[in-house]
């Protein structure tokens, strides 16, 4: 793949981006541990399928990027990491919902049985609920932030992970395009709902706890919308070219279920381009920051080349 030369110099190599993706994750899970109710507590099989998804795996790409983004404008990770393990309580909500018989009727995800094929749809749905409501439980009772702030953080999680320009929408959006033709600027606007907008939510959460309410936050707002697009975009194209080793879930499903993805409506190349140019403007946002924003970049850039 071709990469833009000036976009992509860093002083941050993808070493250190999985080495941070490492320490991170491991922060995360150690929170998430101390916050999720225990398996062996009643009810015992609701509990034990929210712990079957939640540690399942995975980069942490969402709690990730708003630690990421909370340092990048001075905030601590005490302030920070409970803001992370709710939207990755969110994201493992939606993925328990995602992978249901009535959604995408998924039976592998993160390398191993999805929710509903480990327990049942019903468990997996409640799972599901419950991750949902207990991120903004952990929100609510984070004495670490002030009253406003956490208010906002609220705000902010609730309207990306719903309607009318949230997850949800993007959701019902996606279903509805399958098996018909879709324009480009209708399927940006699915992947900026589906998946965009719990990213730029990260984004935006890290740099609110950092107490950034400027032209920096509008910033990093086009920076992490621009990214939300990149990682949806380059997830298409995964789905088309990676292993079900590589993705830990199955691959071809998009194609098999003619959903509406950048590689069905510009082919490999094309959405590749496309790929590069939204990695470009994300880059370009990031320029209007004042603060260190090495490792934003690199996350890009990471994101540019992943491979599952």
């Amino acid at each position: 793949m071709k990469v833009p030369s000036e976009a992509a110099a860093t002083t941050i190599d993808e070493t250190d981006v999985r080495r941070f993706f490492i320490e991170c994750r491991t922060l995360v899970d150690a929170q998430l541990d101390r916050l999720m109710p225990s398996g062996s507590l009643e009810p015992v099989r609701i509990h034990q399928a929210m712990r079957w998804s939640v540690f399942a795996g995975g980069k942490r790409f969402r709690p990730a990027l708003l630690l990421a983004s909370g340092a990048a404008f001075g905030a601590g990770q005490e302030l920070l990491i409970n803001a992370a393990c709710a939207l990755e309580m969110i994201h493992t909500y939606s993925l328990i919902h995602d992978d249901l018989p009535a959604m995408d009727d998924d039976a592998l995800r993160r390398g191993r049985p999805t929710c509903h094929i480990r327990f049942d749809e019903a468990t997996a749905i409640l799972a599901g609920d419950a991750l949902q409501t207990l991120a903004f439980q952990t929100i609510s009772e984070d004495v670490q932030l002030t009253m406003e702030v956490r208010v906002r953080l609220i705000q902010e999680i609730a309207r990306a992970a719903g309607t009318p320009n949230g997850m949800i929408a993007g959701q019902v959006d996606d279903l509805a395009a399958e098996s018909r033709a879709v324009s480009g600027s209708e399927l940006e606007g699915i992947h900026r709902r589906k998946t965009g907008a719990l990213i730029t939510a990260s984004a935006r959460c890290g740099a609110l706890i950092a107490g950034v309410f400027d032209d920096e936050l509008d910033a990093i707002t086009r920076y992490s919308a621009a990214l939300g697009l990149l990682f949806q975009i380059t997830d298409d194209l995964l789905d088309v070219t990676a292993s079900a080793e590589e993705l830990g879930k199955t691959p071809g499903k998009d194609a098999r279920a003619r959903k509406a993805t950048y590689p069905a409506l510009y082919g490999l190349d094309g959405a590749r381009r496309r790929a590069i140019d939204v990695y470009d403007k994300a880059c370009a946002a990031l320029d209007e920051i004042k603060t260190k924003s090495e490792l934003l970049r690199a996350l890009a850039h990471y994101i540019l080349q992943r491979k599952g």
